[in-house]
């Protein structure tokens, strides 16, 4: 099993991992195929009058799509614009000019897409192979079905298509295990590698990275990734005014801050934590540049911590690697053995695997044992089970953005504790991962990021 750390932290735009980037990486494959299949069947397309295409969102992506901007992410990504290319673009600008287009083009040949009518919120029975399902068609003149893609994002970004949903495993795309030398797909079994090696945990991951990138490389990729965290939490706390959206949501995090640094010496560790982490989750709301850590619901609570680590205790640069590359081994057992995605198991699966993430990186710099890292991560995942994601109006804000504020307060708790204790305990984290996995099964879709159930139905209007 291997999940890059590049892979795992992508920098992106907000609100929403599985409801925007994903959806948006979605829509740019089913543009490149529409492209490779004219180009195939030029003749046979140039004898068309007309082409139009549809995409139809399913499940959780019907219910809250509009409120996580998916129409707009499906939008850009079949106009050629990818997650990473936005982070620093005025999106909302280009957003109003493409609603106003009536075509794509493809191989020279135009095909009819209307925004507002050829994308169909479809809030009937989800596709069962995962609650964010979207079908992607492309029609001839005679409303013939030319080519059809169905996918699935399937939470931090990634995506799956009919086919190779069934056959993975997660269900995520994995390498052999004998292409690493340390392909642990537990904790248990990083653990054991962890001690038959003697080496760290970061140490095993970053051993597993050179098998597909140079050590240059990958050094600049996480120094890449912790820059766009860094400048996410700065810009978050620098803004003022209101978040868009029904909910006329003012930001908090600056006026949070300004607070803290005018009298520092009465400022906690949980308030700075929560400035930036509310920080983060205020840009993501915003639709703005934002790192999928492991989701863009979760985005604030890892940044937070190393955020804190930097700016209060120095944090050297090796401190920041090793921090993301155990974090990111966590984050890869998690999403192997369970689920990141809110809409599958519910927000435990998003802050509880951050906070589990951030607790373990947090550990590894502070000197912890894998005993006690691995510790570290099942304090901060125990104690978020449950967790339902039941967004106000269908919006990450209420209760997303506060919620990163107490994961990154837990991780950090999570952390102290394992470090005084030998590392020794009595739950597993992968006991822990399974609780959360049959937790999530169990749960209501009301709960799981369909805005029906929990505080979503909590507020009357007058």
């Amino acid at each position: 099993m291997f999940i890059g750390v590049l892979e795992l932290f992508k920098i992106g735009i907000g609100p929403s991992s599985s409801h925007t980037i994903g959806p948006m990486v979605a829509a740019g494959d089913f543009a490149d195929r529409i492209a490779a299949y004219l180009g195939e069947h030029r003749d046979a397309a140039g004898t068309r009058m007309r082409m139009r295409m549809r995409c139809t969102l399913k499940g959780s992506l019907a219910y809250t799509g509009q409120g996580h901007a998916t129409d707009k992410a499906v939008a850009l990504g079949l106009h050629g614009y990818a997650p990473a290319g936005l982070a620093g673009e005025d999106v909302d600008a280009l957003i109003e000019r493409l609603w106003r287009e009536r075509n794509l083009s493809f191989e020279g040949q135009s095909v009819s897409f209307v925004p507002g009518t050829a994308i169909v919120f479809d809030r009937g029975e989800p596709l069962p192979e995962h609650p964010n399902g979207m079908v992607f068609e492309l029609f001839g003149s005679d409303d013939e079905v030319l080519l059809s893609e169905t996918y699935f994002s399937i939470g931090g970004g990634f995506i799956n298509t009919l086919a190779e949903i069934g056959d993975l495993v997660a269900p995520i795309k994995t390498a052999p295990v004998t292409a690493f030398p340390y392909p642990f797909d537990s904790a248990a079994s990083m653990l054991q590698m962890a001690s038959d090696s003697g080496l760290t945990i970061a140490d095993m991951k970053r051993a597993n990275e050179h098998i597909r990138q140079s050590p240059q490389t990958l050094a600049q990729g996480i120094d890449a990734i912790w820059q766009a965290m860094r400048r996410c939490v700065e810009n978050g706390l620098n803004a003022d005014g209101t978040l868009p959206g029904s909910l006329a949501l003012p930001r908090r995090a600056k006026g949070l801050h300004d607070r803290l640094a005018a009298n520092p010496n009465k400022a906690t560790l949980n308030d700075w934590l929560c400035a930036y982490a509310m920080a983060v989750n205020e840009e993501n709301a915003a639709g703005h540049m934002v790192v999928t850590a492991p989701t863009n619901g979760a985005a604030g609570v890892i940044p937070a911590v190393l955020y804190y680590l930097v700016e209060h205790e120095h944090g050297t640069p090796e401190q920041i690697r090793t921090y993301l590359l155990t974090a990111s081994a966590i984050g890869g057992i998690i999403k192997h053995r369970s689920s990141i995605s809110g809409a599958e198991v519910g927000c435990q699966g998003e802050v509880g695997s951050a906070a589990s993430m951030a607790a373990a990186g947090l550990c590894a710099v502070r000197g912890g044992t894998p005993q006690q890292i691995e510790n570290a991560a099942e304090i901060a995942l125990e104690h978020h089970l449950g967790m339902t994601c039941d967004p106000v109006n269908g919006l990450v804000q209420i209760p997303c953005i506060e919620r990163n504020g107490f994961g990154a307060i837990k991780a950090y708790t999570a952390a102290s504790l394992a470090m005084l204790g030998s590392g020794k305990h009595y739950m597993p984290l992968d006991a822990c991962i399974t609780a959360m996995k049959q937790t999530g099964l169990e749960m209501s879709h009301k709960f799981k990021e369909t805005s029906l159930g929990g505080l979503a139905v909590s507020i009357t209007e007058c």
